[in-house]
């Protein structure tokens, strides 16, 4: 037998986990500074809890992409595709849980779907949600995270907000009335453009007339100020009035990032108001362009970097009865964030290792000075091997540690120790504490 993995899942090597711990490092502290809480709910479920018509849906194809099981009791099971299901379900047999219940949730998913750059079957996401609130100010605070985040990151994007209530108003004003499997056709728009959209509606058994009537609202450039003129659907006006609360409560904020794209859908059957997703930007961009294709980065990672919105249905429906707990959140995809990071050359770090000792027969003393340099919170590594001081300097090198620290007998009789930076080659001969005191300035 040939060692292999399984089809569209990849070991982490160290350089990549370590890319990883940042990410997941920083959306944390994100979170936390927030006012977010950890949670973790079961990698398995219920099928049934996933393929609720009020969790995947029966067109989403997320439905189609679950990972189904049977355990030894012939119960159906399945993996999760997302962190979102889990959480309303927890919510819904939590009933004591104060509200707003504030949390995020980091953590593998499953989907056995296409294989792209930046979207494997096994993937982490990091979800943050607002549970218990109806305001538009959870909405626009989780923008506030996503600009956050991604400043933090270093990574320059266009977070993209339209409200499902403003399509299910163009939609019903264009006399469709199955509005799910029309939102999951229009949300392809900047994968398959006008043409790809439309032959998927025809194919959906919509005529021309109606194709046409959502191509007059579904447009590039199209304001909110136009589409407060021409929707007459009372439910499309009220996703207008959500997006300029929301817009407004983002310029308070100051965040610039957010950008109306009446295009963006979302394919999930759930979400219930306020969508959003997160690209890379390009840098051609025109300032005020709507276009999704002339917003987003020309590179090979195309991928969305985070999405999500408001689903304010799902748990109620967890809890059965016509009881609505309105909730909104966030999804943040850790590997196009590490993948799009990658092609910056950022973090491409082998090791965590900040110091590697190498002993010169002086093994028993070293160990005392390495476990002081561990006591101060400095990532130390040292010589398990007894390998000469060229091989030594070779490794820590083809690791990228930053510093080596030479423990001889000469150094010891001094009462000191040789650090050399492996940057610059430059050589200082210090006491242990200067060693310790040196690295507590650079932090």
């Amino acid at each position: 037998m040939k060692p292999q993995t399984a089809k569209g899942v990849k070991d982490v090597v160290p350089e990549e986990k370590i890319i990883q711990n940042k990410v997941v490092g920083t959306l944390k502290e994100v979170f936390e500074t927030y006012g977010f809480a950890p949670l973790e709910t079961p990698i398995i479920e219920r099928y049934e809890t996933l393929a609720a018509k009020f969790a995947a849906g029966e067109d989403s194809d997320a439905l189609k992409e679950i990972f189904k099981l049977t355990d030894q009791g012939k119960r159906k099971l399945g993996l999760r595709f997302d962190l979102t299901v889990p959480l309303a379900r927890y919510i819904a047999t939590n009933p004591t849980l104060k509200m707003p219940f504030k949390r995020y949730e980091i953590g593998s998913v499953f989907r056995d779907g296409p294989i792209k750059a930046g979207r494997l079957r096994q993937f982490w996401q990091c979800d943050v949600d607002t549970i218990g609130t109806s305001s538009l100010l959870a909405d626009a605070e989780l923008i506030s995270i996503l600009q956050t985040a991604f400043n933090k990151l270093k990574l320059d994007v266009v977070i993209l907000v339209n409200n499902r209530k403003l399509l299910n108003g163009i939609l019903e004003q264009a006399g469709i009335q199955k509005k799910e499997e029309a939102i999951i056709a229009i949300d392809k728009l900047d994968k398959i453009g006008v043409r790809g959209v439309s032959e998927e509606l025809k194919g959906k058994g919509f005529n021309a007339k109606q194709i046409k009537t959502i191509f007059t609202f579904v447009k590039e450039g199209i304001t909110l100020k136009e589409l407060k003129i021409k929707v007459k659907n009372a439910e499309g006006l009220e996703g207008i009035k959500e997006l300029e609360e929301l817009f407004g409560y983002l310029r308070k904020m100051g965040v610039k990032k957010a950008k109306f794209e009446v295009s963006l859908a979302r394919g999930l059957a759930y979400y219930t108001g306020m969508v959003c997703e997160v690209f890379l930007k390009s840098t051609k961009a025109k300032p005020l362009g709507r276009q999704r294709k002339s917003l987003l980065a020309k590179g090979k990672m195309q991928s969305s970097l985070a999405a999500g919105g408001r689903w304010d249905q799902m748990i109620g429906q967890f809890l059965g009865g016509n009881r609505e707990v309105p909730a909104v959140g966030i999804s943040f995809g850790l590997v196009p964030m590490m993948e799009a990071l990658k092609e910056k050359e950022e973090f491409m770090e082998k090791t965590p290792t900040q110091i590697y000792v190498i002993p010169i027969k002086t093994t028993k003393e070293s160990l005392e000075i390495v476990e002081k340099l561990r006591g101060a919170g400095i990532k130390t590594d040292f010589d398990l091997n007894g390998k000469g001081m060229s091989k030594n300097l070779q490794y820590a090198n083809a690791l990228g540690i930053p510093n080596v620290l030479i423990i001889g007998k000469k150094e010891l009789q001094k009462k000191k120790v040789l650090l050399r930076d492996m940057k610059t080659g430059t050589e200082s001969l210090l006491t242990v504490k200067q060693v310790i005191d040196k690295w507590m300035q650079k932090k």
